[in-house]
């Protein structure tokens, strides 16, 4: 009983804090950004709890007892590999362009039509992501309070998460994490320390697990195609997710260039290194539950710690995986919601009002929330699967354009729109129709993308200079 009361009263609190946090909402600067005033300490929380959901806890945990960490390269490597790349090469540029969106950085450097596209091609890729984290917290909810259907429970999940989002914005999101990420690294340090104890050290969990599942890189002397599957999977979130909203609205969000760099570096750096304390609470968990994790893998976790551990570290998992998830659920909600009424429903208003925007945003999260809730419902709706192509739609769509966007001048809007084009064609062809390949059609569709972006530059730069060089016919004016 201790378990659900400390459960339902950590959930039911989140919801004054969204709606305290709610009062320093004056604008759409203030609801998206948190007016750009976040000190480095929140600016790291929030930056670190960007992935730190269900994937991060149970999802990574699963594949890694399934196979170890070749499994697991996606996240945590890349998503660690994403916030380092993101602080060293792109937060200080973008920080200087003081854009509310990614899509805006895009309509300023390209035109209307690419932001457009790339931003329905980016809210699309995060209805998944918060149906997962719906579905992981309803899951929680259920287990820990059983006489409350999954159904109801991730309807109460969405609702909690909805409310406070709708609130309080970007605010109540990093108030909400730097209370969280305490929770997070506590529960786990101390369910991870208790596992341990459980079979007797670290030395026994690295001796008992196969050699290989410690391996990160291909041999060697592997092919080029166990290469290429490898640097997709460190590619697909570690480059995919730089042009996604939340990555981009997290950063922003800090009172500084400076701030916002060094949170993205500090916060990759202790990402990864919390994200290994689930990985080996699962090889743990791996030794003493062969037979859950052969016939139910996702549930291996619950399983040890409900098993295994006494109220209190109970207590204090389940704290961390409901902060977790709902850390994650609220960012996924607020940037495809912002997304949404900024870059392809605000174009369509010649004048608008900032209040008019911020209540077209607000409307858009209550929007992304039922999309979210729909998929969580579904009778096959599995966490790993709602997320697993997440991220790659943005590394063959997005990622080019931004990059030569951001450090080449000569880059063009036919450049983007071809890279674009061939980019997401080639990668849905690969997949739809190439069958004999092991080769990922990520690896592919990104391949096309850069061809795309130099083709359509070269392009472009000659269809402007054939403009300016055609004589005027009689009578047109400038």
């Amino acid at each position: 009983m201790l378990v659900q009361y400390a459960v339902i009263a950590y959930v039911l609190i989140m919801l004054p804090i969204g709606i305290y946090a709610s009062r320093k909402v004056k604008n759409t600067g203030d609801y998206v950004l948190a007016g750009r005033s976040l000190p480095f300490y929140m600016a790291l929380a929030t930056v670190f709890a960007t992935w730190f959901g269900s994937e991060s806890i149970l999802g990574a945990s699963t594949k890694f007892a399934e196979g170890g960490f070749t499994n697991v390269i996606e996240d945590p490597f890349g998503a660690a590999l994403c916030l380092i790349i993101a602080g060293l090469f792109f937060n200080r540029k973008l920080y200087e362009l003081n854009f509310l969106t990614i899509g805006d950085y895009f309509k300023n450097r390209y035109n209307t039509i690419i932001a457009v596209f790339l931003s329905v091609a980016i809210i699309i890729s995060y209805f998944g992501w918060v149906a997962a984290q719906f579905l992981a917290l309803g899951l929680v909810l259920s287990i820990v309070i059983p006489t409350l259907s999954l159904q109801w429970a991730i309807l109460l999940a969405a609702s909690i998460v909805t409310l406070y989002t709708f609130f309080g914005g970007m605010y109540s999101v990093a108030l909400l994490d730097t209370i969280q990420s305490v929770v997070i690294i506590v529960g786990l340090g101390a369910i991870f320390a208790y596992a341990l104890s459980k079979i007797g050290g670290l030395d026994v969990l690295i001796s008992q697990t196969p050699p290989e599942y410690w391996k990160v890189t291909p041999s060697m002397s592997g092919s080029l195609t166990e290469w290429i599957i490898f640097v997709t999977a460190l590619m697909t979130i570690g480059f995919g997710s730089i042009p996604q909203q939340d990555v981009y609205q997290r950063a922003m969000s800090a009172k500084s260039a400076t701030i916002s760099v060094w949170a993205s570096i500090v916060g990759g750096l202790l990402y990864f290194t919390i994200v290994l304390m689930p990985l080996f609470i699962a090889g743990v968990a791996r030794i003493l539950y062969p037979d859950v994790l052969a016939n139910d893998p996702q549930n291996l976790v619950l399983t040890l710690v409900q098993n295994h551990t006494p109220i209190i570290v109970q207590v204090l998992f389940f704290g961390a995986l409901i902060s977790a998830i709902i850390s994650t659920a609220s960012g996924a909600l607020l940037a495809p919601g912002t997304l949404l009424a900024e870059n392809v429903i605000k174009p369509f208003f010649t004048e608008i009002s900032d209040n008019l925007r911020l209540h077209i945003i607000r409307a858009a999260v209550i929007l992304i929330s039922f999309g979210g809730i729909f998929l969580a419902m579904k009778d096959d709706a599995r966490i790993y699967d709602l997320v697993a192509s997440a991220y790659s739609v943005t590394l063959v769509a997005g990622f080019i354009p931004l990059v030569v966007g951001l450090y080449s001048k000569k880059a063009n809007s036919f450049g983007a729109l071809l890279s674009i084009i061939l980019g997401v064609c080639t990668w849905q062809y690969w997949n739809l129709y190439v069958t004999t390949s092991e080769i990922p059609g990520t690896f592919v569709g990104f391949l096309a993308s850069i061809v795309g972006m130099i083709l359509g530059t070269v392009v472009g730069r000659f269809i402007l200079e054939e403009e300016k060089i055609m004589p005027k016919k009689e009578g047109e004016t400038s």
